[in-house]
């Protein structure tokens, strides 16, 4: 069976995109907040409560997914102190993290490096005197999930030995945590069950979240092409799960023979994550 995510995407109900989404707005007392609304790191937050396989739920306060950690504030860092995440696995390049490093107490870092290649490919086609449209920056992000799939599995496949060494709580991210991050989630969720239709609810949960450093740079790209890069799009993920369909047929197939997570690992992880 082909594995797609939908498109056009339309949230289910239960689906709220704000700082404190929940899955039951009836329940939003007694369940955590997804978003631990961050200062320093604004696209910081829980996967967990989503329904997975056999009517269980991915379990709070284990799996987190997150943007770049260097600016965190104290009062952050205290934060997730307080959530016991003493791991971090980082997908920036090279020179993204030698621009941005951090050095927490008690959390040790993971290098999963997957270079950037979007701005890279805007700055060449501007260099080249191309007109750059956002139709040309859908296909360059495209381009990036499919590369994501084709030519970067090693990185995601270290993240899963990693979730099945141990479900010490953890938190994966890259500069945005939407892109490399996105696709990393996503692959987790399906794992655990979790619907196609809430898989890119969590993946657009970005738009909502995310807010860029107020950093100014000098740029010729139109701003409605700087707003496709950064944001998310249906497309953009269903460009990665299409990849995966091409070259080896169905999602669990991709994750058995290019990450190494087969059956058996599948069901280590969700009797470990789901409850």
């Amino acid at each position: 069976m082909r594995h797609h995510l939908p498109v056009p995407f339309s949230p289910p109900s239960e689906f709220t995109l704000s700082t404190t989404h929940t899955l039951n707005p009836a329940a939003a007392q007694s369940q955590p907040t997804r978003s631990l609304g961050l200062l320093g790191a604004t696209n910081f937050r829980d996967l967990g409560g989503y329904l997975g396989a056999d009517g269980r739920r991915v379990v709070w306060r284990r799996l987190f997914r997150s943007d770049n950690l260097a600016r965190l504030t104290p009062q952050d860092y205290e934060a997730i102190q307080g959530l016991r995440v003493q791991r971090s696995f980082d997908f920036r390049g090279q020179h993204e993290r030698a621009a941005s490093p951090y050095e927490l107490l008690g959390l040790t870092q993971h290098s999963l490096p997957i270079e950037p290649t979007v701005v890279q490919g805007l700055q060449e086609l501007v260099a080249a005197g191309e007109q750059v449209t956002p139709v040309i920056a859908v296909s360059l992000m495209q381009d990036t999930y499919r590369g994501f799939v084709n030519h970067n599995a090693e990185r995601f496949a270290a993240l899963f030995q990693a979730l099945l060494s141990s479900d010490d709580p953890l938190v994966f991210h890259c500069t945005a945590g939407k892109d490399r991050t996105g696709f990393a989630a996503a692959l987790i969720l399906h794992v655990l069950g979790v619907s196609q239709d809430d898989i890119m609810a969590d993946y657009l949960l970005t738009n909502a979240l995310y807010q860029r450093p107020d950093t100014p740079h000098a740029t010729n790209t139109p701003i409605e092409v700087l707003r496709v890069i950064w944001q998310v799009q249906p497309d953009f993920l269903t460009a990665a799960f299409e990849a995966v369909d091409a070259g080896w047929g169905n999602t669990d197939t991709y994750l058995r023979d290019a990450l190494g997570v087969g059956a058996d690992a599948q069901r280590e992880l969700r009797a470990r994550y789901l409850a």
